[in-house]
């Protein structure tokens, strides 16, 4: 039995995490903390999961945290982790941050977006991209593994096979992403009140959202050229998911037949990626690990426009983690995970 404990418990990756992994059957919930929270239980701040999870609240103390537990989930604000993770930690238990210290393997480059003190040089050289579907052979040896963002893994994985096999004019990418509000996190904000989301949508981050950097590192890592990409995200009115619109100039002579190929090729036996033929929509994939792919191309400009969507709790946060620790540790890469959502007409 995997003993995992959850630091940023109360927040809503993290209480998505606590639920799934109350759903493992080889894994046990042993430490969750909340600086908000400690003193109560999980149950008195989210009661549906009275007596399934009522494990009492500690502080955000992952020195505590890993006397108890062989896996730890760090669900905190950027700048964190980074403070917290010691090469010491890493040599004896599996570190899975939710958050961004250790994604991006150029300092400066995080720092410049994040405004943060960067990771320590020996720490990010150690660190693997828990982008399973991309990476699973290094997250297989892994004890600290950066779990993609949200918009990240849903932009990546709908233009990876389009870069990967050079269908595309990289210097031509537009991403027009849109999230839920439950992407921004619990904390209370106005921007976020339900009078200022409802019947509404706009832009923001724009020319600057943090997890540009994050989209242009892996994409070049694929495609194996430096990529420079325009991604604007957008904030609509409902509480999960996300959906990517990616366009971009296919390269001469490619046509449908080739790009159904490439995405085949990735995503053929994947667990969570759905390739569809219908145009993707976000209730389809809501409360799953799911991320479902389409896409069509426009002959008359020459352009192919790939969707791709996720739930952002899960696919793009939560549910990714724990996929990561099962491809950690050995499991069933779907176990906790193998769930539809309820039907939405």
């Amino acid at each position: 039995m995997i003993k995992a404990a959850v630091l940023g418990a109360t927040g809503y990756a993290g209480a998505e995490l606590v639920r799934i992994l109350s759903l493992h059957k080889d894994a046990s919930l042993v430490w969750l903390a909340s600086h908000s929270y400690s003193g109560k239980k999980f149950s008195d701040v989210y009661p549906m999961m009275k007596g399934r999870c009522d494990l009492v609240l500690q502080d955000d103390d992952i020195a505590k945290a890993s006397e108890n537990a062989d896996v730890i989930f760090l669900a905190l604000p950027a700048g964190l982790a980074a403070q917290s993770v010691t090469p010491e930690l890493i040599r004896s238990k599996v570190v899975i941050d939710l958050g961004a210290d250790f994604r991006l393997k150029d300092r400066s480059t995080y720092e410049a977006w994040y405004h943060n003190q960067a990771a320590d040089e020996d720490l990010l050289a150690k660190a693997v991209y828990g982008l399973v579907e991309l990476h699973r052979k290094e997250i297989k040896s892994a004890s600290l593994i950066a779990n993609p963002g949200c918009y990240t893994t849903c932009s990546i994985l709908t233009l990876y096979p389009l870069v990967r096999n050079r269908l595309i004019e990289t210097d031509t990418i537009v991403i027009d992403a849109k999230s839920g509000t439950s992407g921004a996190g619990r904390s209370s904000k106005t921007d976020n009140l339900f009078c200022e989301v409802n019947e509404n949508i706009k832009p923001y981050g724009v020319a600057a959202h943090r997890h540009t950097p994050e989209i242009e590192q892996e994409l070049s890592l694929a495609a194996d050229e430096d990529i420079i990409l325009q991604f604007t995200p957008h904030l609509v009115p409902m509480n999960r998911g996300i959906l990517a619109t990616c366009c971009a100039r296919l390269r001469p002579g490619v046509g449908e037949d080739e790009v159904k190929a490439a995405y085949s090729e990735c995503y053929g036996n994947e667990r969570f990626v759905r390739l569809c033929s219908d145009i993707v929509q976000t209730k389809n994939v809501k409360g799953t690990n799911y991320a479902d792919i389409s896409f069509r191309i426009d002959r008359r400009t020459g352009n192919i426009i790939a969707m791709g969507c996720i739930d952002n709790l899960v696919k793009g946060a939560a549910g990714q983690a724990v996929q990561n620790m099962n491809v950690r540790f050995g499991c069933d890469e779907a176990e906790g995970l193998d769930f539809l959502s309820a039907c939405t007409f």
